[in-house]
């Protein structure tokens, strides 16, 4: 019986990757001068996996491996204009206006009615807790875990606090690697809203041979697939 669905929040009920290309798009701009734009990437890429043990996931860790690349590709020879004009872009992030994506207001808000709902997500505490709070779709979670990882741990806990179990919990994400095969793990629904654009890091192979694994083109097609799979 699914008594509590999960959603994951960036890039599944609201706009996040496509703000990050942006701000790496002007990070490659400005240091063209000390390297080519793939070797840039490449740069940048690896201090962002590099420092996740670190600095965990968000806009906070992103700023600084811009720094940190910076600083190693120009041999520690970068301007402080420039580390502030980094700085700058890191700001610019965790101040741009939330964007819903299409049909989340409607879905959220009827499955609300019958389903305890959780908000599943990782990232900065106060940025994650800004963009709820802009979003004014808090009050229709029954709970809301801002975790620093999400594993099949992440979802045996979070939905035996918030729900009846994760064999009676649905987690709905954009990311396979993160919002569907853990849960799938724990014993979890777990349904794949694909983006245009994911981060690398997020890149899994669909589990499409497992039996609690869908797929919907966007959360318009979710409420559906509930009722179906409720009975």
């Amino acid at each position: 019986m699914l008594t509590t669905i999960g959603f994951d929040a960036d890039d599944t009920l609201w706009q996040n990757e496509s703000y990050f290309r942006m701000t790496q798009d002007r990070f490659l701009e400005r240091l063209a001068d000390h390297a080519e734009p793939d070797h840039l990437l490449e740069r940048l890429t690896a201090a962002e996996h590099r420092n996740l043990a670190y600095y965990g996931f968000g806009v906070k860790g992103f700023t600084l491996s811009m720094i940190e690349t910076a600083i190693e590709v120009t041999e520690g020879r970068v301007p402080a204009s420039v580390i502030g004009e980094l700085i700058a872009m890191g700001r610019d992030l965790l101040e741009h206006p939330l964007e819903l994506l299409p049909h989340v207001r409607t879905t959220v808000t009827v499955l609300s009615e019958q389903f305890r709902l959780v908000l599943i997500t990782k990232g900065d505490l106060l940025h994650q807790e800004r963009k709820l709070a802009q979003s004014g779709l808090g009050d229709l979670f029954h709970g809301v875990e801002i975790v620093s990882d999400k594993t099949e741990a992440t979802y045996r806990q979070a939905f035996a606090r918030h729900g009846t179990g994760a064999d009676q919990a649905m987690m709905v994400g954009n990311s396979l690697k993160s919002d569907v095969i853990p849960a799938l793990q724990a014993g979890s629904w777990g349904v794949h809203v694909p983006q245009e654009q994911e981060w690398a890091f997020e890149v899994a192979p669909p589990p499409t041979t497992h039996g609690r694994f869908h797929v919907v083109r966007d959360l318009g097609q979710l409420p559906d697939l509930v009722y179906r799979l409720r009975g």
